[in-house]
């Protein structure tokens, strides 16, 4: 993701205290997508990097399946969905996890296979064991399904449509069959909203359509490529947006302009032009509160690499009153935490070297 790409390069500090910046700000991700501030997917580069902290733990089991035609097949015939989970299983350490603590445990798959049908899609760096046709498969599925990040899970229904998405969760396999069972709610919301949508007409007839598609939660990208045609539908129905779908979309279009943006700018290690890129997308018209605190704790992050715990710590107090009820909110008192933990620590090695002879 963009904020993992902040955490690798700061060419202003020496190689001591960026060795510290570096190792505070990726167990500070870590926490952060522990506390569910961050989502659970890093890219295979950063995953790589720290695969040694974590020892590998994977065993698939007869419950699964890598075959998604027979998946689809069998998810049509028993009246199922599809649970879809995209690993990377020798080298991306949530993968690891998820699979360690939930996948692996015949309490979740003895639960899931009463609703879905199971779907292990590997990513691995080892692919001595996977047939050529395998890979093509699930290189193909990654492209449909627009996956950015591992793990990925998706519920889809038998048709292969997804309805949610979601990733590692802290809590052991529990916490997760009940997050399963909240997401499975959002098909029921989305297939409500299509009949009422079929039983109405212009603005009305769109609204539940948009109803539909914000019940679901996916990026654009899925949206466009499995529910093209309700946007359609959407557009023809309300062509003056009184249902504010275009205006949502255009929001939606500029903060993924702002994330590649500013992950070219990290990459080169331009991180005040970060901040300035970070400043421009908040006067974005139309933003969430919750798009807003996301946007505006990025600042957060690159102070922290900068090593400007102070500054970093105002701005998690800022992001904290623009939605105090929000999710992320209730996690950010452990964020500032780990920032002053951080930030002590950093002294306390300015110290040291100072007192080298």
């Amino acid at each position: 993701m963009v904020l993992t790409a902040l955490i690798t390069r700061n060419s202003r500090v020496t190689r001591a205290r960026l060795t510290c910046r570096r190792r505070f700000v990726l167990d500070l991700h870590a926490r952060l997508v522990y506390h569910g501030i961050l989502p659970m997917k890093m890219t295979m580069t950063t995953c790589a990097a720290i695969v040694a902290l974590i020892a590998p733990a994977f065993a698939a089991g007869d419950a699964w399946t890598t075959d998604y035609a027979a998946a689809k097949e069998k998810a049509a015939g028993d009246g199922k969905d599809l649970f879809l989970e995209f690993t990377g299983s020798d080298w991306c350490p949530p993968c690891q996890m998820l699979n360690r603590e939930v996948f692996s445990k015949d309490e979740f798959t003895s639960g899931a296979k009463e609703h879905f049908v199971l779907v292990k899609l590997d990513f691995p760096n080892d692919r001595s064991e996977q047939s050529d046709e395998l890979q093509a498969q699930n290189k193909e599925l990654s492209e449909r399904y627009s996956v950015q990040g591992f793990p990925t899970v998706l519920l889809c229904d038998a048709k292969g449509r997804p309805y949610a998405a979601t990733g590692y969760r802290p809590g052991g396999v529990e916490n997760y069959i009940e997050h399963l069972e909240e997401l499975r709610g959002r098909k029921a919301t989305r297939d409500a909203a299509f009949e009422a949508a079929a039983a109405a007409e212009g603005v009305d007839k769109a609204k539940a359509l948009v109803e539909a598609l914000d019940a679901m939660d996916l990026d654009d990208q899925a949206v466009q490529h499995f529910y093209g045609e309700i946007v359609e539908q959407i557009k023809a129905s309300d062509p003056d947006d009184a249902s504010g779908f275009a205006r949502k979309a255009e929001v939606r279009a500029r903060i993924v302009a702002f994330e590649e943006k500013i992950g070219e700018l990290a990459q080169n290690g331009d991180f005040d032009s970060v901040l300035t890129e970070v400043d421009e997308v908040l006067k974005t018209d139309g933003l969430t509160p919750d798009q807003t605190q996301q946007i505006t704790l990025t600042r957060a992050l690159v102070f922290a690499q900068q090593g400007k715990f102070d500054d970093a710590i105002k701005v998690v107090d800022e992001a904290l009153l623009i939605s105090p009820q929000s999710e992320i909110a209730s996690h950010l008192d452990g964020f500032k935490a780990q920032l002053s933990a951080a930030r002590d620590a950093a002294q306390d090695e300015d110290g040291a070297s100072d007192e080298e002879p």
